[in-house]
């Protein structure tokens, strides 16, 4: 007869051989789940810069072309920023409407119908391209944060570091492939422009996945809440944080629009002017990624706030001085500077939320108000260059503003939770 009692014996060490098998095997496929996310969550951050930056070598081109102003050709830059701030409150409801997953889904629509638009001859099109390009990305600007507490809630400084990085790779990319592309292919500005609308179909078709699998989550479990915040605008910390993302996105719009423009003024050919600006992005690649990482570990965040404007700060002081001579330096300057600043920002939106519903509605009120402010940045620029015929009063205007930021992100440093509370 069969040994019942061996086999009873060896029932519980086979037992908990299958568990430890199965168990293995969930982590395993939870890490591959979470592996596909990051890279999908990278891929929809390299989409959310390109569209806009892409315009600032080919500036010239386009004035060129259609007759339009300085001031003109700046809206290009500060409708899309506008996008942002005031579609920004929508972001929230809309993903808990569709959720979060299908709503990033259909930024990526609207980046690639709004760079199709481009290729109409017209500057209405051009126009309306630019703001369906605006409203896709400030919805993902808004909700790609609270993904990422979230979810990676354990890896949360890491993730926002390839976030904020994807953001420069792509605003890189941009400029400095835009005008080689343009002449190696023969191609029109519109038609250039246009391009950068397979980049938003690769992240589409790779996001598709995540959309399928987890849109049928209803919104409150799938971690986004049904109730929104309430008294958040009353916080003094929610708007130093808001502050700090508007003064430092105004810092990097501005100078983004106006850079190769500037370098050309100086002496340097189109190519070589919006290589300059690929070059700075390049450097900001490292800055953003390295700061959020190493944040309250090496550097308290509020010395790598005022470190980050003192090399934006240099690097303005060195286009004042010798634009052409050392460009280069204040490329290396204003690049690591700017990374540290906007990978700040968006840590400052995760950490300094309790939970997932706090996040979505600082995001939506930091990315509102910021933008607002950041919008103005390019347009006002190019009338005080129209107004004087020089860069030294746009320099200094955003010379004097990194003082302001430094103060914002010092409180926007402290170790504490925004003040707000769930509605009914």
């Amino acid at each position: 007869m069969p040994d019942d009692t061996a086999a009873t014996a060896d029932a519980p060490a086979n037992t908990e051989a299958t568990t430890t098998a199965t168990t293995a095997t969930t982590q395993l496929g939870a890490g591959r789940g979470l592996l596909f996310l990051g890279v999908g969550v990278v891929l929809l951050a390299l989409n959310l810069r390109p569209a806009l930056v892409a315009v600032s070598p080919l500036t010239d081109t386009i004035r060129a072309d259609s007759g339009m102003s300085a001031t003109a050709t700046s809206l290009l830059t500060a409708l899309p920023l506008l996008c942002f701030g005031l579609l920004a409150p929508l972001a929230p409801r809309i993903g808990r409407r569709l959720g979060v997953e299908r709503a990033l889904l259909a930024t990526m629509a609207l980046v690639g119908v709004g760079t199709a638009l481009r290729l109409l001859d017209s500057v209405v099109a051009l126009f309306a391209g630019t703001v369906v390009i605006g409203a896709g990305i400030a919805v993902a600007n808004v909700l790609l944060p609270g993904l990422i507490k979230r979810d990676f809630p354990g890896r949360a400084g890491l993730m926002t570091g390839l976030y904020s990085m994807s953001l420069f790779a792509g605003a890189a990319l941009a400029a400095g492939v835009t005008v080689p592309v343009q002449h190696a292919a023969g191609l029109s500005w519109r038609t250039t422009l246009a391009c950068w609308g397979a980049l938003a179909l690769v992240a589409a078709v790779v996001w598709l996945p995540q959309a399928r699998r987890r849109t049928a989550v209803p919104a409150a479990a799938a971690g986004q809440g049904a109730r929104p915040v309430r008294g958040l605008w009353r916080s003094p910390l929610a708007w130093q944080v808001t502050a700090f993302m508007g003064l430092q996105s105004l810092n990097y719009y501005a100078a983004a629009a106006w850079l190769p423009s500037l370098l050309k003024d100086a002496g340097l050919s189109e190519g070589d002017a919006g290589w300059m600006l690929s070059f700075s992005s390049l450097l900001g690649i490292l800055g953003s990624f390295v700061a959020p990482v190493i944040v309250g570990r090496r550097l308290p965040a509020g010395v790598l706030a005022a470190v980050g404007a003192l090399g934006c700060a240099l690097g303005f002081v060195g286009l004042l001085t010798a634009p052409a001579g050392g460009a280069y330096l204040w490329m290396v300057l204003l690049g690591l500077g700017q990374g540290v600043s906007i990978s700040l920002a968006l840590l400052f939106i995760v950490q300094r939320s309790p939970d997932i519903r706090h996040t979505a509605q600082l995001s939506s009120m930091a990315q509102c108000f910021g933008y607002i402010l950041a919008a103005s940045g390019p347009a006002v620029l190019g009338a005080l260059h129209d107004a004087s015929g020089n860069w030294t009063l746009p320099l200094t205007v955003l010379l004097l503003l990194l003082v302001p930021q430094v103060a914002v992100g010092f409180g926007a440093s402290r170790d504490r939770h925004v003040a707000g509370t769930p509605s009914c």
